[in-house]
């Protein structure tokens, strides 16, 4: 991933992608470990972070037209 890229889709902790979820912590954490939804998330050592652009398009594929 370039630089650019990477400035424009940054790498959200798990409390920051959780609010913009709109969602507690813990129910991310349940949902790593259950595999319950396909949200894309990085793994480095013990740190876990969303990037911006995977939270949307998990919203965008949830979002149910009326």
């Amino acid at each position: 991933m370039d630089t650019q890229t990477q400035q424009t889709d940054p790498l959200l902790n798990t409390r920051q992608a959780a609010e913009r979820l709109g969602v507690e912590p813990t129910t991310l954490e349940v949902w790593r470990s259950t595999k319950r939804y396909p949200l894309a998330y990085v793994k480095a050592g013990r740190n876990v972070r969303y990037r911006l652009s995977s939270i949307e398009a998990f919203l965008n594929a949830r979002t149910v037209a009326a």
